[in-house]
């Protein structure tokens, strides 16, 4: 076995790979450009080094200064993880041309699957089922038409040499055709160099089914039973689940098969994943083969008890497969779900900030997290904006399902917005636990996945000024004296009754509250509700009971910003006081940034004519696109940032006159 291994990546996917290393003896070294100096995988590691700027161009995607790094370290293999050089065929032929072990299959497999065109062609050869569609070398705007009227709408366009839901686009009509095309090839040429497109017939109830395969360079293959990663969002996966719900032995035995022959027809060795599309009707369609290890791993290794990081390193050595087929058995059901930064409430905006707090659920043998992040990291522009993976395991599926629901109330996050709110509703909807699965999932179901806040306004208030009280009487000194009144710390008064006043600001609202304090209780107002409570704060945690209901709730106050965190939900207010002001920081006739990012294209320029609707500029955050659009007719009066350049959220792009009739 290998004693020295670098892994070429950062996040969570550095860490699980160096914590299987570490078990098996391996050292480890890491990378990591200027953004991760005190990342979580950098200090986990045997050995860590400077790739270069934030960047991934100048740090993650600098094949030449990681292979150096290899040689110089004495690490004998590279473990490229997912993403950035894990399916770069170039990268695994200077690995090989340097004498090291590239932990992922033979570069010539990888170019094979590269291009997702040449892929159908020879899974075509190989006898594995095809979506009806076009993936030629001829790419003049004038054929793809025509070949999208053969394929018949709606259809999906998909970038050759892409992944990740990057450089694909729906397409419903020919009317749409153009503009779709474009900002596809425009996307797929950002992120892989390559703007290149296939056509496939778009299924419109279907199934991401996909089988996790291995093979040897003994010319053993296996499979690992499937996946189902149907829940998705802009064709990217967000809850994941194995073995797929009601699939028959019959078919799974079938599919894996066909994965497995996949595989073979390229002289494939290591970790796969051949993805399928899993229609009404039982049928199954290659989609596309990914040469790596997936994101959603663990939920196979968790039904499977296998270690598949493990398996890579064994086969890379050149050992053969740890198991046969008929010896791989399944046990129970696991989902992962990945929380990300984002904001689902303004369309899954990207978010960044610093993780202030960070409360994950106890690890055990029916819950697991991969992260790479811990208690004060910065969630930046530059990388995928996700946090971690949270992955549970029970004997059933809906047992599994109980695991995840009451983990993701255990998640606890503050200083950055998360999905941790939506992914509770998802896992927890009737349409979920009824198996009612298809990749549109999230859309037909949206009204359920954003369900009104459990927890009241001024319940939350309530709870809010109780934390407050206690957080503050916490921290206060006592007078030397202990029987004096004012040790009580309850705002006595003599020969009187004081109601103490506060104020606070929910959702831009503003709420008086009057508290009149007991020696065991407060008795609580806000307009004409009254409310008896009982309270105590240990640490993070409140217990409080209100009008005989009692709560047991965590929270997050940081300068006056307060977060409570009940039921997966969260809920935020703040402490007003006379000195704050509130500001509308928006301009009239101003476009603001919505979140950090990079301008990619501008449409427009200092007195150019817009109509409503029209796309101004397309920012970019963390692998995804945003256009900013017109809200009404107007002129362009000024542009204030060119292509390429870095914004912050809030910032103003471009300043409108507006029509008259609009502006009135």
């Amino acid at each position: 076995m290998f004693n020295k291994i670098l892994i070429a990546n950062r996040g969570e996917i550095a860490c699980r790979v160096i914590q299987t290393a570490h078990r098996l003896g391996i050292r480890c070294v890491a990378v990591y450009s200027e953004a991760d100096r005190h990342a979580r995988h950098v200090a986990m590691a045997d050995e860590a080094f400077l790739l270069g700027p934030a960047a991934s161009s100048e740090s993650y995607l600098r094949a030449d200064k990681i292979i150096d790094i290899a040689k110089s370290s004495g690490a004998q293999a590279i473990h490229p993880g997912y993403g950035f050089l894990s399916e770069n065929t170039d990268f695994a032929k200077a690995c090989e041309a340097n004498d090291i072990v590239f932990i992922g299959p033979p570069a010539s497999a990888i170019a094979a699957m590269g291009s997702k065109s040449a892929a159908k062609a020879i899974m075509q050869d190989a006898g594995v089922p095809l979506v009806p569609g076009y993936h030629g070398d001829d790419q003049s705007p004038e054929l793809l038409r025509v070949e999208a009227e053969k394929c018949g709408f709606p259809l999906l366009l998909k970038a050759v040499a892409g992944g990740g839901g990057k450089g694909m686009r729906v397409v419903e009509a020919m009317s749409e055709f153009d503009d779709a095309l474009a900002a596809a090839q425009r996307e797929a040429k950002n992120a892989f160099g390559n703007p290149d497109m296939l056509i496939e017939k778009y299924l419109t109830q279907p199934r991401h089914v996909e089988i996790q395969v291995f093979c040897d360079s003994k010319g053993n293959g296996v499979y690992l039973a499937e996946r189902d990663c149907s829940v998705q969002r802009r064709h990217q996966k967000v809850l994941e689940e194995a073995p797929a719900p009601g699939l028959s032995p019959e078919t799974r035995k079938a599919m894996g098969e066909a994965a497995v022959r996949a595989a073979q027809a390229i002289d494939y060795v290591g970790a796969g994943t051949v993805e399928f599309l899993y229609d009404v009707d039982g049928s199954f369609y290659f989609m596309e083969m990914n040469t790596r290890l997936q994101v959603e791993h663990p939920v196979t290794e968790m039904i499977t008890a296998q270690d598949l990081v493990e398996w890579q390193l064994r086969v890379a050595n050149g050992e053969p497969l740890p198991l046969q087929q008929d010896q791989i058995k399944l046990r129970g059901h696991a989902l992962e779900a990945r929380i990300y930064a984002e904001d689902p409430d303004h369309d899954f905006l990207p978010a960044t900030g610093t993780l202030r707090y960070l409360r994950t659920p106890d690890e055990n043998a029916h819950v697991r997290v991969d992260t790479g992040v811990v208690e004060g990291d910065e969630v930046s522009i530059h990388y995928d904006p996700m946090i971690a993976k949270l992955i549970v395991w029970d004997d059933s599926r809906e047992r599994a399902i109980n695991r995840m629901v009451q983990a993701l109330e255990e998640y606890r996050i503050g200083g950055v917005k998360t999905n941790i709110r939506f992914l509770h509703a998802l896992a927890d909807s009737a349409p979920f636990r009824n198996e009612e699965l298809d990749t549109g999932f999230i859309g037909k179901h949206e009204a359920l996945l954003f369900p009104p806040a459990r927890l009241d306004e001024n319940l939350g208030l309530v709870l809010s000024a109780c934390f407050f009280l206690l957080r503050n009487k916490a921290e206060q000194t006592l007078p030397a004296d202990p029987f004096s009144p004012f040790a009580r710390q309850n705002s006595w008064r003599l020969n009187s009754r004081y109601a103490r006043p506060m104020t606070l600001l929910s959702d831009d609202v503003q709420y008086s509250l009057s508290i009149l304090e007991q020696d065991d209780h407060y008795e609580i107002r806000i307009g004409d509700s009254c409310y008896d409570v009982r309270a105590s704060l240990d640490d993070d945690r409140l217990q409080a009971t209100v009008n005989g209901h009692r709560f047991s709730i965590c929270g997050d106050l940081h300068q006056d910003q307060l977060v409570l965190f009940h039921e997966g939900e969260t809920f935020h207010c703040a402490l007003h006081r006379e000195q704050f002001g509130l500001e509308d920081q928006a301009s009239e006739g101003g476009l603001q940034a919505p979140m950090n990012g990079s301008v990619v294209a501008v449409m427009v320029k200092a007195g150019d004519r817009v109509k409503s609707g029209q796309t101004l500029v397309i920012m970019e955050a963390m692998k995804m696109e945003h256009a900013i659009k017109a809200p009404a007719d107007g002129s362009v009066s000024e542009v204030f940032f060119a292509e390429g350049d870095l914004v912050s959220e809030g910032a103003e792009l471009i300043a409108l006159e507006l029509d008259s009739e609009e502006a009135a």
